[in-house]
């Protein structure tokens, strides 16, 4: 049972407030694609820089912490997902931390929340009734497009797009076609991409081009390019589920995309980086990249997504150790 137009529209104006204006998209430039060469020792240097970044300490810590649970698209995609573990996620969603703990630290009335929950589409039916019990406008995104080896028909991803559009996912991340990239069919993957854009109506578009499986970071940059010229309004790295996902390096890569694209049409695109982030230790690392490479107007949900299903726990476990001087045991905090 699809949501009403009135619960759509409600939650479209809701997603305004949180995300940045759409990237109309730009005609595809061959020419610039095809000139790309990245040069990877660079990258790599760079990548290590950022790595060796002081990071803060003690009040500081827990302020950037906080920081990175307002950015954390936070995901259950597994096969045995069922309405009930999404209600409890949703549940973690719209209360991260632990109340005791914000009002600690004077953080309880700050209305903290994750930036979105992220479901399958046959599960955000689920999320939308749980989100809307528990009186939040908090936005349901749905992986779609054959995730996540997007090698079903068009026709069907397309319709799945559709689908979770109509049932209330007011974020779409879709997936590349991976032998379209691999392959430098560059015409072909944007075509494809604005075809997604439309389906998404007024969803926001998250492209993700499993970054692991393009062979090179040439490929990613030209990859990052066409997805941006398509009208992507978030690049993202992985789908979670390929050998290597997210890490430094290709997110330098990613990352400095968006900054030529911003330079080249003055509109400002996303990046989420996804798949294998788990400690608060390196979710401080990204905070810093993005802030070092894009600046501070990056730093929000609108622009900036952290991808991860066991990245809060320990956030919070963090947390509690900077309010209680000890680490919690398991039993202390609520599970996502």
């Amino acid at each position: 049972m699809g949501a009403t137009d009135d619960e759509v529209d409600k939650r479209q104006r809701s997603l305004s407030l949180n995300m940045s204006p759409r990237n109309p998209g730009t005609t595809l430039d061959l020419e610039w694609i095809s000139k790309v060469r990245v040069n990877t020792q660079a990258v790599l240097k760079r990548a290590q820089f950022i790595q060796r970044q002081k990071i803060p300490k003690k009040q500081w810590q827990a302020a950037w912490l906080l920081k990175a649970v307002t950015l954390i698209d936070l995901t259950t995609l597994a096969g045995d997902d069922t309405s009930s573990n999404v209600h409890r996620l949703c549940l973690k969603a719209v209360q991260p931390v632990r109340y005791d703990l914000l009002k600690k630290i004077d953080m309880h009335d700050k209305g903290v929340t994750t930036a979105a929950v992220c479901v399958y589409p046959s599960r955000v039916t689920d999320a939308v009734r749980s989100l809307k019990a528990a009186n939040s406008s908090l936005p349901v995104a749905s992986v779609a497009t054959g995730f996540p080896a997007g090698q079903t028909p068009l026709e069907t991803r397309l319709q799945e797009v559709r689908i979770a559009v109509s049932d209330g996912a007011t974020e779409i991340d879709i997936v590349i076609n991976r032998m379209l990239a691999i392959t430098g069919q560059w015409e072909a993957m944007y075509n494809e991409i604005r075809q997604f854009r439309e389906a998404c109506g007024p969803a926001h578009m998250k492209t993700i081009l499993a970054v692991g499986e393009l062979g090179s970071f040439t490929n990613v940059y030209r990859a990052s390019m066409v997805a941006m010229m398509a009208g992507s309004d978030f690049i993202k790295t992985s789908t979670g589920k390929e050998a290597v996902n997210a890490t430094y390096p290709v997110a330098i890569v990613m990352v400095r995309a968006i900054r030529d694209y911003f330079m080249s049409t003055g509109h400002k695109v996303g990046f989420k980086p996804a798949g294998g982030i788990r400690t608060a230790e390196e979710s401080l690392v990204w905070l810093t990249l993005i802030k070092e490479e894009l600046g501070d107007d990056w730093l929000c949900p609108g622009l900036f997504r952290l991808g991860a299903s066991s990245l809060l726990a320990d956030i919070e476990r963090q947390i509690y150790h900077q309010v209680t001087g000890q680490y919690a045991a398991y039993h202390d905090l609520p599970m996502a």
